[in-house]
């Protein structure tokens, strides 16, 4: 009888991920520099009468970097063996209870036939893209959301309906999940859309007048957008206008360029802005370039000092400093910030060499994330050794290299919350992180 590697979670794991990853590593002798993750499927419950227990199932797909990979099984099996994944759907694989059920939630085409190539492609977008800021993101998964339900199959409408929310869920948990509160608030409102808008029967002219409802509620999202750089103009307002309004940024926030851009346009102030670089991928320095560009085609150069700085001069860089902007890949229930990494030594920074200063979270409240925080993103080591390359330093042996994407600024660390509501406090996060996980709940239980 055949089964899928699997094991308990010890309270050594930190997750059910590092279940599967230590598990692997004991029953395969497989390591992470020979497997990837390709996604995890939705845990799944079952009580065992036999033994008076219920059973909670984490199931993960993972893909053999290399097919040449050797196997190397341990005390726990006596051969191993592949299988077509049909194979165990038509019940030619004699496989241990539930193989199937797990099977299906990270096999896509299980359950979205056709649709499931456009959802792997979408999911493969989202994953490979590593310079989009989390509303950017959100908007791709919207996109993909559209054209998933387009090749869904009409003929059931229960099932359409089940495999709709089965799709949301694998954009939100296996797109990005670093930026995953953005996309699953736009899932939340597309799943919202489409309920309304088939609710008196499903059918292909159903299913179009809903992705066209879903186009719409992409184009309404610039409107929230607009009401951040509308709050943060007013924020800018208390300053005078008789002297530069001096500010440090990082990284690459469409949420910040909007709001930067507006206030150029609208006030009269001059601008002091100083960007960190922001490696290895530099996003800051995009940023900083992006903005004098817009500030030369408007003739508004005059108006805005743009310097770019290391993220090792983050202390220089905010010598008197009215303001920190941060943007806001996610923010917890509790309104701690999760962020470009270089976050949290700019905010100490300008906390100790500023005194003045005040630490301003630009963000749409669809950042919100109630549910545990996923793990740190570590990305390829290779832009990070890149800048190394002709240098006596360059692929070091015996050197472990890590490129961690995002860290966490604490909510006591934060002045202010600038979002499409306005000017906001933890206790309005809160509020919102609430609203988030019931409706959050309403979809996605039970599948």
């Amino acid at each position: 009888m055949y089964a899928p590697v699997s094991g308990a979670v010890e309270t050594s794991d930190a997750d059910a991920l590092a279940t599967a990853w230590r598990e692997i590593g004991e029953e395969t002798r497989l390591t992470r520099s020979e497997l990837t993750l390709l996604r995890r499927g939705k845990p799944y419950s079952f009580v065992d009468e036999a033994v008076g227990r219920e059973w909670i199932v984490h199931p993960f797909a993972f893909v053999l970097c290399e097919p040449s990979s050797e196997i190397t099984i341990d005390w726990e099996h006596d051969s191993y063996a592949w299988f077509d994944p049909a194979d165990v759907a038509d019940g030619r694989v004699q496989g241990v209870p539930g193989l199937l059920e797990s099977l299906r939630r990270v096999w896509l085409e299980f359950d979205l036939g056709a649709a499931a190539p456009v959802l792997d492609a979408g999911l493969a977008r989202l994953r490979g893209d590593r310079e989009s800021g989390a509303r950017a993101l959100a908007g791709v998964a919207l996109d993909v959301f559209g054209r998933v339900l387009s090749a869904l199959d009409v003929a059931d409408g229960e099932l359409w309906w089940a495999n709709a929310r089965r799709a949301g869920w694998h954009l939100w948990k296996n797109g990005r999940e670093s930026m995953g509160a953005s996309i699953l608030s736009v899932v939340l409102a597309g799943l919202d859309v489409v309920r309304h808008v088939t609710s008196e029967g499903l059918s292909a002219e159903a299913v179009e007048q809903a992705t066209a409802a879903l186009d719409h509620l992409a184009r309404q999202r610039d409107g929230t957008a607009s009401s951040v750089a509308n709050a943060f103009v007013s924020l800018l307002q208390r300053y005078p206008a008789n002297r530069p309004v001096r500010m440090l940024t990082l990284s690459s926030s469409s949420t910040i360029t909007r709001c930067l851009t507006h206030a150029l346009t609208s006030l009269p102030h001059t601008l002091d802005l100083r960007v960190l670089e922001s490696r290895p991928l530099c996003e800051g320095a995009k940023l900083a370039c992006r903005l004098a560009g817009f500030a030369a085609s408007r003739n508004l150069a005059p108006r805005v000092d743009i310097t770019v700085m290391t993220d090792a001069a983050a202390a220089l860089a905010s010598q008197d400093v009215d303001l920190l902007l941060l943007g806001a890949d996610l923010i917890d229930r509790h309104g701690n910030v999760s962020n470009k990494t270089g976050s949290l030594p700019a905010v100490l920074a300008a906390r100790h060499v500023s005194r003045r200063v005040r630490v301003v979270v630009l963000s749409e409240k669809e950042k919100v994330l109630p549910f545990e925080a996923p793990g740190h993103e570590d990305n390829d080591a290779a832009e990070v050794t890149l800048a190394w390359d002709g240098l006596a330093v360059a692929g070091p042996r015996g050197v472990r290299v890590r490129n961690v994407y995002f860290e966490w600024v604490d909510a006591a660390l934060v002045d202010v919350y600038v979002t499409d509501e306005g000017v906001a406090g933890t206790q309005d996060i809160v509020r919102w992180a609430a609203d988030v996980e019931q409706r959050a709940r309403s979809v996605f239980d039970g599948l």
